[in-house]
């Protein structure tokens, strides 16, 4: 059973449209809770959801790195790269032109 922050956070990551990523930061703060970067990840990393519903693979550390993905960092960066996200030494290349804004 889902908690209602897990719930938040997959709906918030839910936005992520192709080809853009997020922050781990950038989504606690889009659901109020700004000091909850890893509660994010942690919850990502149980996202029950097929990946075109809710593409935790979008989202990354606010320093560009790729960071942790439940089906290891060589698929995330796979399936980033299959996107349209360049990735470069582990690192998103350009972070600020495919970070996407949440409205």
């Amino acid at each position: 059973m889902a908690t209602l922050f897990q719930q938040k956070v997959w709906d918030t990551c839910a936005k992520i449209p192709c080809g853009m990523v997020s922050t781990y930061a950038e989504i606690a703060m889009v659901i109020g809770k700004p000091k909850s970067s890893r509660a994010v990840g942690n919850s990502l990393n149980q996202n029950p959801f097929p990946k075109n519903k809710v593409p935790c693979h979008r989202v990354v550390l606010s320093s560009g790195k790729v960071g942790g993905y439940a089906h290891g960092t060589k698929k995330k960066i796979q399936l980033l790269e299959k996107e349209g996200v360049k990735i470069e030494k582990g690192k998103v290349v350009n972070l600020v032109r495919v970070l996407f804004q949440f409205q």
